[in-house]
Order: structure tokens, then C-alpha cells, then sequence
């Protein structure tokens, strides 16, 4: 009896099926840094971040979004403080222009931080609502998510930006179960898919902070960050990485590629400083702008 051989179908799995979760370590991040800059490129090649946040008993929250933007490369950078005696100027960093809040939204801004130190006052409100229909992408971090959650018509008017103009969530696992309506337990029992809820409800893209931070695109794609330690529980660091996120766009960035870019970072300045015994105990998020800002140029150096 003659048994005829068939040939084995040629099956190339990685082109069968292409994974919708990656790792986002060193060497993926490295690779989203931009080329480094001309001779003769000024501060308008580099965008302009505004800040809205700092309300009574806040600033610090809005100052360290700022710096954290200005030091991570962005052009120039507006604060609209929203403390009624609020500071005309930070003595710590002079560069940073502070304005009232209305005032900020007629500059021409490359991108919009709402959310440190906001608050949830209705002029918080009102200015948020302003920020949402800012023609500019929009990072959205603390009280702005908090806001968006217990108002459904801010929620509305947040799924209804452009796709144009990005917008970026960058919940902790609390500020993520009360914009999804669930526990906070269950956020943690399922990550990925909570952040996953997350940038298909609003149509933005996602970091759902925490251990190994879940970075999630409105497509379903996701990456895992490995950089970070417990150094990070502390407050002011998530008002630094959304300076920093804020401040990449503003370079030119895609929404996607800052957002891995500045996960990362943030995450790796930490490293660095517990690596030379600055924390993790007592790590604070003012330590983190300055070590971010060092391994993102000694990256661009390597670059030439």
C-alpha cells in the first residue's frame, strides 16, 4: 500500500498571529528618542506646555508638572494657577510663566495638562470643561479624572474629542475604578483589561500606574513597563510624569510614543536614584526631573 507524504504547511507564528502586549523596556525606549537637536533650533521649535491646576493648598501638584515639563525639553511652559493668593512667580524655577487660569487658554499651546492640584470646586469644573474643548492633545491626570468621573457630561464631552488633538489618561488604580464605576480590587485583579475599559470608553490613551504600569493605545495595543520601584509611592510623582509625557508632545512626539517614552523614563530615574542611595524611603518626585532629565540626554549624546 502506497502512503503518500504530504509536505508540512510552512507556519511562520510570529506573522500569524502578532501579540497585542510587548515589554517596554530600555532598549524599546531608547529607540523612541527623537534625533538630537540642530545648532540653530530656538524654543519654538520645541512647544509650548500649558499647566492648569494648582488650586488653594495645591501649587506644589502644578509646579511640579511644570518643571518636570520644562526640564524634560519643552520650549516654553504656562502655569494657570487656580489658588485664589496664588504665586506670581515660582522662585525656583523663574522660567515658567504663571497667568490666571482663563488666561492660559488663549495662548497657542502644543499641548494641555489639566489635573494637578485642580481640585473639585465648581470653577475647577468650568475650567475643565474648557480645557476638554482646548483644540490641543490633553493630558488628563488627579482631580481632572476625578471630575470626569462624578460629572457624566464632562465624560461625554471627553469621548467627543477629536481624533486630531490626542488625549492622554494617566489614572492611578483608584482614579481608574471610579472613572470605570468598579473596586478598586478589581482594577488590580485585571490590568490590562481595566486599562484596556479605559482607552476604548474615553478613546485616549492609557498608563494605569502601579507596578509594572500598563501603557494602553485606543487600538488595544499595550506595553508593559519594566523600569520603576516602590520609591515612586510617594506624592508628586504622577504630577511629574505627566509633565513629562506633556513635554515630549510638545517636542513633536506622537501621543503614543511619549507616553512610552516618559513611562519608562520616569520609571528609570527612580532606579537611578535608589541605585545611589537616594530611596526607595524617601525618594521624593522633585529628585525625579533631574534624573530623568540626565539619562534623556545622555541617550540623545549617544544618538550623534
Amino acid at each position: 500500500m502506497h502512503t503518500s507524504h504530504l509536505a508540512a504547511p510552512n507556519l511562520d507564528a510570529p506573522t500569524l498571529l502578532q501579540p497585542r502586549g510587548q515589554v517596554l523596556d530600555e532598549t524599546y525606549a531608547t529607540s523612541l528618542i527623537p534625533a538630537p537637536r540642530s545648532a540653530d533650533s530656538h524654543k519654538g521649535n520645541y512647544g509650548s506646555v500649558g499647566v492648569l491646576g494648582g488650586a488653594d493648598g495645591m501649587v506644589g501638584a502644578a509646579f511640579l508638572a511644570a518643571r518636570a515639563a520644562l526640564k524634560f525639553g519643552a520650549g516654553r511652559v504656562y502655569v494657570g494657577l487656580l489658588a485664589q493668593h496664588s504665586p506670581t512667580v515660582d522662585l525656583q524655577q523663574p522660567e515658567l510663566m504663571l497667568h490666571s487660569p482663563n488666561e492660559l487658554f488663549k495662548f497657542n499651546l502644543s499641548v494641555l495638562v489639566a489635573g494637578p492640584g485642580l481640585g473639585n470646586t465648581p470653577d475647577a469644573y468650568f475650567l475643565l470643561q474648557r480645557a476638554l474643548e482646548y483644540a490641543a492633545p490633553l493630558v488628563l491626570d488627579a482631580d481632572a479624572l476625578n471630575l470626569i468621573a462624578t460629572y457624566p457630561e464632562l465624560a461625554e464631552i471627553l469621548q467627543q474629542r477629536s481624533d486630531n488633538y490626542p488625549t492622554l489618561l494617566t489614572p492611578h488604580p483608584g482614579e481608574a475604578a471610579r472613572s470605570l464605576g468598579v473596586s478598586i480590587s478589581s482594577v488590580q485583579d485585571d490590568r490590562i483589561a481595566a486599562a484596556q475599559s479605559l482607552a476604548q470608553q474615553f478613546n485616549s490613551y492609557v498608563v494605569l500606574k502601579g507596578a509594572g504600569s500598563i501603557c494602553m493605545m485606543p487600538s488595544g495595543e499595550y506595553l508593559i513597563n519594566t523600569s520603576g520601584n516602590p520609591g515612586l509611592a510617594s506624592a508628586g510623582t504622577g504630577d511629574v510624569l505627566t509633565g513629562m509625557i506633556a513635554a515630549l508632545i510638545a517636542q513633536g512626539l506622537i501621543a503614543r510614543d511619549a507616553l512610552l517614552l516618559a513611562v519608562y523614563a520616569h520609571g528609570h530615574a527612580a532606579d537611578e536614584l535608589v541605585k545611589n542611595g537616594i530611596g526607595p524611603i524617601g525618594l521624593t518626585a522633585s529628585e525625579l526631573i533631574d534624573a530623568a532629565r540626565q539619562w534623556l540626554n545622555s541617550k540623545h549624546e549617544a544618538n550623534r
